[in-house]
């Protein structure tokens, strides 16, 4: 029996831990900011209670809820059909959201139609998005933010980590692309919580290569990982300018 291949359009980086474990990462989510950080930084940039919000590159939906709640609308974007379908599943009943099968480099909304796009980890890596800041800066309205949250390369142990299995990420060269875009970023700490062992290291064997993550794990004795992130946010103009 044939299986159904997920469609994908030619510009979209797979992303091998969430598309190939989604089980691991929905475990990885969980655990993720267990001290509500980013959260928190993300509200005091740009509250979204009342608002439109696009979440580009939502994966299989775990933060749409979290905007649902005080949100006028939500709109997930994700480019791999299988996790689309996860989200929508994940979103069945919540008011106001909606799921769409996209990239971030052609989103399907109009014009200034929100107020907040969100990207998570996802897309916005540094020199070679400038297609999806373009688009993002279409969809926006006048005063609409866009917030960038992506893991700092710089920090360790996680920032380590990532260098050595990608020994190409150079994060003053992140920092100087978002620097030209206009971008204020700024550092948030926070930390992984895991509820067991077993599954600290299987996120890890998702996100690292086999040795990196033996390393990883022999650098985290314990149920938790501190991870440092960096929050990028970029208010669209009211006037004629635009970054």
């Amino acid at each position: 029996m044939r299986t159904r291949r997920a469609k994908r359009a030619p510009e979209v980086r797979p992303s091998p831990n969430i598309w190939n474990w989604p089980e691991v990462y929905e475990a990885e989510n969980r655990a993720q900011d267990s001290t509500g950080a980013l959260w928190k930084a993300l509200r005091a940039e740009r509250d979204w209670a009342g608002l439109d919000v696009v979440d580009v590159g939502c994966g299989d939906g775990f933060h749409l809820p979290v905007f649902a709640a005080t949100a006028r609308s939500v709109i997930g974007v994700e480019p791999h059909e299988p996790l689309v379908e996860r989200a929508r599943a994940r979103t069945a009943g919540t008011p106001g959201v909606d799921v769409r099968l996209a990239p971030a480099q052609r989103l399907p909304l109009a014009d200034r139609s929100a107020d907040l796009v969100h990207a998570r980890t996802a897309y916005f890596f540094g020199p070679g998005c400038e297609p999806g800041l373009a688009e993002a800066e279409r969809v926006l309205r006048p005063g609409g933010t866009l917030a960038i949250i992506d893991l700092d390369a710089a920090a360790p142990p996680y920032g380590d980590w990532m260098r050595a299995d990608a020994p190409q990420i150079d994060p003053d060269a992140i920092e100087s692309f978002f620097t030209r875009h206009h971008f204020t970023s700024t550092t948030v700490s926070t930390l992984w919580r895991f509820d067991d062992r077993e599954t600290l290291e299987a996120v890890l064997r998702i996100e690292f290569s086999a040795g990196t993550a033996a390393r990883a794990a022999a650098e985290s004795p314990g149920r938790t990982i501190p991870v440092s992130y960096r929050l990028r946010t970029r208010t669209k103009p009211t006037g004629l300018v635009t970054p």
